[in-house]
C-alpha cells in the first residue's frame, strides 16, 4: 500500500495545489482516465469545504490529505481539525444565523462530493472530521517483451 501525504495551510488558494497533486496521483495509480475530473472536482470540494471549516473557528492546523493506493483501489481521505457534531445532526448545531447557513452549505458540498463519487465515508467529532472518497483502478497493461 503506497500512501502520499500532503498537508497545506488552510488556505484556498493551496486547494488546486491538492487538486492537481491528487489527479496526478490517481493517474499514475491506475484511476480510469474518464474519472480523473470527477477526482479532480472531488477533492477540489473535500479541500474547500475543510478550509472553509478550519478558518470559520479560527483553527490554524493545516489540512491534511492522503492519497492512498491499494490492491484494485485508490482512495483520498481529506481531514480536518473542525470540531462538530456528526453531519445531518441539526440539534446539536447552532439554533440559527450564520450557524444555519455554515450547516446548509456544509450540507450541500457533502451532496456534491457524493454526487460525484460513489464510494463515499464520512465521518465528524469533537476533534474534527474525516471525508473518504473510494474509487476502483485498473492494474497496468502487461509489458510484452
Amino acid at each position: 500500500m503506497a500512501t502520499v501525504e500532503l498537508r497545506f495551510s488552510a488556505l484556498p488558494e493551496h486547494v488546486r495545489t491538492a487538486r492537481l497533486v491528487a489527479a496526478a496521483v490517481a493517474r499514475r495509480a491506475g484511476v480510469d482516465e474518464a474519472v480523473l475530473d470527477e477526482v479532480r472536482l472531488a477533492v477540489g470540494e473535500a479541500c474547500s469545504r475543510a478550509v472553509g471549516l478550519h478558518q470559520s473557528v479560527g483553527i490554524t492546523a493545516p489540512v491534511k490529505v492522503a492519497l492512498i493506493e491499494e490492491e484494485k483501489q485508490f482512495s483520498i481521505e481529506v481531514g480536518d481539525e473542525a470540531p462538530r457534531s456528526v453531519p445531518g445532526d441539526r440539534a446539536a448545531g447552532a439554533a440559527g444565523g450564520d450557524g444555519e447557513v455554515e450547516a446548509e452549505e456544509d450540507e450541500m458540498g457533502l451532496a456534491v462530493i457524493s454526487g460525484l463519487v460513489d464510494d463515499v465515508e464520512v465521518s465528524a467529532g469533537e476533534h474534527g472530521g474525516l471525508i473518504r472518497m473510494t474509487w476502483p483502478t485498473t492494474p497496468p497493461a502487461a509489458v510484452l517483451a
